[in-house]
């Protein structure tokens, strides 16, 4: 199982939310670009970055950075935040990332989904970020009445690549994942999923790797504070 660390990005820096909050904010780095090389360097096999402003704003604010981030390394970088229209989506894959994530729009608009799926075929991953079951938009903001089974239900028949899914309740806690709502959201996908939100320690990553489906974990805070070490993980996770 992959382990991914998080860039994600705010103001030109890098930072992690405490689920998700904007004004629950700890900078980590003021060089992204300069902390994406050093996870690559340490064996991450992909990065995911977000557009934090983008996420808040609507459409993407560091397209620019993002772009250099990619240049900068040799892993395949998936790459997302107010990608709300596939001009954003095609402009951010011409910037060099493997993967474009789509949350907000995706979860409003299935016609737009299947359309971004069918436009740009094994580049799309469906964020589906859910608190307490129920699907988050606008950066986080704002919940929708659609369950997050159902929006990943919903990917997995227009064909999108992955699902991330992220339990926003547990996201930058550390607290551990939710094993039970990534189970269900990875059966009803039936699509290559990634977990995120939670992670505390290699164990979790290990229960994480047990549920068929996961191929990989997003890792943000647990990483940056040194409670999990990227390239013990990513040996004693190959080695299970």
């Amino acid at each position: 199982m992959m382990v991914i660390p998080a860039v994600d990005l705010r103001g030109g820096r890098c930072v992690r939310l405490f689920q998700g909050r904007a004004e629950a904010e700890t900078v980590f780095s003021d060089d992204p670009v300069a902390t994406a090389r050093a996870w690559a360097a340490a064996g991450a096999p992909r990065l995911h970055v977000v557009d934090l402003d983008g996420a808040f704003a609507g459409s993407p604010k560091q397209t620019g950075l993002i772009g250099e981030i990619v240049r900068s390394v040799r892993v395949p970088v998936e790459a997302g935040g107010g990608l709300r229209s596939l001009e954003a989506v095609e402009a951010l894959l011409a910037s060099g990332a493997r993967w474009a994530l789509v949350g907000t729009r995706a979860a409003l608009d299935p016609v737009f989904l299947a359309e971004a799926c069918r436009r740009f075929p094994a580049r799309i991953i469906v964020a589906v970020d859910a608190a307490d079951g129920k699907i988050a938009v606008d950066g986080w903001t704002r919940r929708l009445d659609v369950t997050a089974v159902d929006l990943a239900r919903r990917a997995g028949q227009v064909g999108a690549a992955e699902i991330l899914y992220t339990d926003i309740g547990r996201d930058g806690t550390q607290s551990g994942p939710n094993i039970t709502s990534t189970e269900a959201v990875a059966r009803a996908a039936g699509l290559p999923l990634l977990a995120s939100g939670g992670v505390a320690c290699l164990e979790d990553l290990k229960r994480l790797a047990g549920i068929p489906g996961v191929i990989g974990a997003v890792v943000g805070r647990a990483l940056y504070t040194g409670a999990v070490d990227l390239k013990q993980a990513l040996a004693e996770l190959a080695a299970c």
